[in-house]
């Protein structure tokens, strides 16, 4: 995969303590409301995808799930940490990724 300006701010809001990596965390930071977005990894479960979307619904939170194509290994060779699901927690991070998830066709569906 060429370079990717949506990993590299990815791997900036981890730098930076915005991201919440792997299952317990992404879990947490949804139920303390921190998650501005859950984003998933192209070869992670659906049941992973539909866990989160009951979990979302039975908090009554507006946090959008976004499935991306890179796979978890892309994830682990760019941020350094091996994970199918992870949220961002800062508004700013959130608007800048999806953005630049857009721009370079990172997301299904879009």
């Amino acid at each position: 995969m060429p370079e990717s300006k949506a990993l590299s701010m990815l791997g900036l809001a981890r730098r930076a303590g915005k991201l919440s990596m792997g299952h317990d965390m992404a879990v947490q930071s949804v139920v303390k409301r921190r998650a501005k977005c859950v984003i998933i990894t192209a070869d992670a479960s659906q049941r992973l995808e539909g866990e989160f979307d009951v979990l979302i619904k039975k908090h009554s939170i507006c946090v959008p799930i976004i499935r991306i194509k890179p796979t978890m290994e892309e994830i682990h060779f760019n941020l350094g940490y091996r994970a199918g699901i992870m949220t961002v927690d800062d508004e700013n991070f959130y608007t800048r990724i999806n953005t630049l998830l857009q721009q370079e066709d990172m997301i299904y569906g879009s």
